[in-house]
């Protein structure tokens, strides 16, 4: 839990505070901007939420938060905040919350959906997620888009018996187990609104999800920068190869959605069009850099 003791001095005064065990993720600062913000290599409040829709976001940062730095001096009812997960983002796809600290605070997302939900990444398994869960109709398919955001695959496979989705470039070690254990670089048609896209380049076996040719899950492959004001890659987080990075963004925009929903970065949303153009733009940036 978050200590008033080690409040930042970086947090402007009231009741919501980071504390300095905070890892920098980036999760409160997009769940709630309109409370929290960068500040001095941590995140920060650096305004007191002034609404209803405010303070939830804000609680719900405070539950998602990977490493439990986010506080509050007053205690507030949880009951409405804890029913809110998962967090709708558009039509079936909900945004899980519950953010793992072995995965540095990675979104995971809920493709909920009558043939078979489907949970892309691993969060926590935190049991007021996991009833939630289940009240939704419960997981069948756990799709991992790498190694890196695995958090707690084996608790959710174990409660569900969800089949578990991995690349075997990325099976080392307990990820060996994994039930379904994908080859090469062609794509894999789960059923006609499931494919998985093998992207190597962040990891030598990073995949990302396409539904319903609408919404790509990319894991950490690609993102919307804030900063930059358009999508890229993470050159700083390549673990495998960029030069592959680069030739497996060229394949990806061949397709067409709507939606990029990443582990870490920001989610975006264009039209087809503006999204091609968008894909193009980042490949002509990592081309450069």
């Amino acid at each position: 839990m978050a200590s008033a003791d080690k409040r930042r001095q970086e947090n402007v005064a009231g009741d919501f505070y980071v504390d300095s065990t905070c890892i920098d993720c980036d999760t409160c600062r997009w769940m709630a901007p309109e409370t929290f913000h960068a500040a001095g290599g941590q995140s920060a409040v650096h305004r007191q939420p002034r609404s209803r829709d405010e303070s939830l976001r804000a609680l719900q940062a405070l539950i998602s938060c990977p490493t439990a730095s986010i506080g509050t001096v007053e205690k507030h009812p949880m009951k409405d905040v804890l029913a809110s997960f998962p967090i709708p983002v558009d039509g079936d796809v909900y945004h899980c919350g519950y953010h793992d600290e072995s995965s540095f605070g990675a979104a995971t997302y809920l493709i909920r959906r009558p043939e078979g939900n489907v949970l892309v990444d691993s969060p926590r398994f935190a049991k007021p997620l996991v009833k939630r869960l289940e009240e939704l109709g419960g997981v069948e398919t756990l799709f991992l888009t790498h190694r890196d955001d695995v958090a707690d695959h084996a608790k959710f496979r174990e409660h569900f018996g969800c089949e578990r989705i991995l690349h075997a470039d990325d099976a080392a070690g307990a990820l060996r187990e994994v039930e379904r254990l994908l080859e090469g670089t062609d794509a894999v048609h789960l059923d006609d609104e499931l494919t998985i896209l093998p992207v190597p380049g962040h990891t030598r076996g990073s995949c990302v999800l396409l539904w319903r040719d609408t919404y790509l899950f990319s894991g950490d492959h690609v993102a919307w920068s804030e900063g930059r004001g358009h999508v890229y890659a993470f050159k700083s987080a390549c673990w495998y190869d960029w030069g592959e990075q680069i030739e497996s963004m060229r394949r990806l925009a061949e397709y067409g959605f709507e939606w990029i929903l990443p582990g870490h970065g920001r989610r975006c949303r264009f039209d087809r069009e503006a999204m091609r153009a968008e894909m193009a733009r980042a490949i002509e940036w990592m081309e450069s850099v």
